[in-house]
């Protein structure tokens, strides 16, 4: 691949023409707003001036709803030899394209299952698909030709290609995706109205189940809209689990003892559900879930601390596997949780406590 053309400089759109302008590629800018097209250029994601001829590669990131009419517009045009979208949705667009009788051999479905809370250009970065899977998700009638391309846009990204149907796809971001971002949503929306007593309280716990909640509500309105169906379908069996947890819940309050042992069995079982559930959740670089130990550290809110606490990590030989970091209320401390190879962990908090660091339970 030599040339590109993205049309829609959003996060993602911006994001794969800095990746792909940074490793050679001469990349074209297009936007329905020149302005955000220009500031993609600025940010180094190629130019805003249109291409002279035909480019080898022609990548809509537009939302899903103008998918199917960005992609045959340019197909009409002539502007690739290869179309690919990077909608959150895959199944509607292509049936959208099949409807309006286009020629599908140059063209092919994806979707880079990377993002952020915030959108536009100006949180675009070159490394945002790295380690990600980018799924591909290929008609019957796509050229191998296209595919290659599509490979060739991933590797340069550094993404993990993934090969799906476009229904199957939309199936499963609906459970791993869609219905997450309402759940959080949901949840966050009980403290919009919460004493601040209450919110004074919030620990690492609510704000990692609120986290993706500060998404732009536009922008998850188009990605919902695409994919109601499925999304309905899953959060149908969230309701009946919190129906059952609620009536569970209930029982506890009971004077009857029968009840209240239904009652905690029937927690202890949406709960028991939740640790299988979680065990499947891909671990490092998409191997099987590892169980990491903690080692959690006061720290002080002070430039250089952190640094300091992973070359010391570094001199005991010990990789961090993960890290988190919880900020004490109202103090500049917090406590940095360092996830480690549980045979590792006692040297590391030994050596730790031997350079003056100071260990806390969790």
């Amino acid at each position: 691949m030599r040339t590109a053309l993205v049309i829609g400089t959003g996060l993602i759109g911006t994001s794969a023409a800095i990746a792909l302008a940074s490793r050679g590629v001469t990349v074209h800018l297009r936007d329905h707003d020149p302005a955000r097209a220009r500031t993609a250029a600025a940010l180094g994601a190629g130019t805003d001036e249109a291409p002279e001829g035909r480019v080898d590669l022609a990548i809509v990131a537009v939302p899903p709803a103008h998918v199917a009419a960005t992609l045959a517009e340019a197909m009409s045009a002539g502007l690739a030899r290869g179309y690919l979208d990077v909608a959150s949705v895959k199944g509607g667009p292509k049936r959208e394209l099949e409807a309006l009788g286009l020629d599908l051999t140059a063209y092919i479905g994806s979707h880079p299952m990377s993002g952020k809370e915030r959108s536009g250009p100006l949180a675009a970065t070159a490394d945002l698909f790295e380690g990600r899977p980018w799924v591909l998700t290929p008609t019957r009638d796509t050229d191998t030709e296209v595919l290659n391309l599509a490979l060739e846009l991933v590797a340069l990204c550094r993404a993990v290609p993934v090969v799906m149907d476009a229904d199957a796809h939309d199936r499963a971001v609906a459970l791993v995706s869609h219905t997450p971002q309402l759940v959080s949503s949901m949840v966050a929306a009980r403290l919009e109205e919460a004493d601040e007593s209450a919110v004074r309280l919030c620990g690492q716990g609510i704000r990692d189940v609120t986290r993706i909640a500060a998404s732009d509500p536009r922008m998850w309105v188009e990605i919902l809209s695409a994919n109601p169906g499925p999304v309905a379908d899953v959060l149908s069996g969230v309701a009946a689990d919190l129906d059952e947890t609620v009536r569970a819940l209930r029982s506890l309050q009971s004077a009857d003892e029968d009840k209240r042992r239904d009652g905690a069995s029937g927690v202890e079982d949406v709960l028991r559900r939740g640790n299988a559930g979680r065990a499947r959740v891909p671990g490092k670089h998409g191997a099987a879930p590892t169980a990491y130990e903690t080692v959690a550290v006061l720290i002080s809110d002070q430039p250089g601390e952190l640094a300091r606490i992973f070359a010391d990590a570094g001199r005991a030989g010990v990789n961090i596997e993960d890290v988190r970091i919880e900020h004490a209320t109202g103090q500049q401390a917090g406590l940095v949780q360092l996830m480690v190879d549980p045979a590792a962990a006692p040297s590391l908090s030994a050596s730790l406590q031997e350079r003056g660091w100071a260990l806390r339970t969790t």
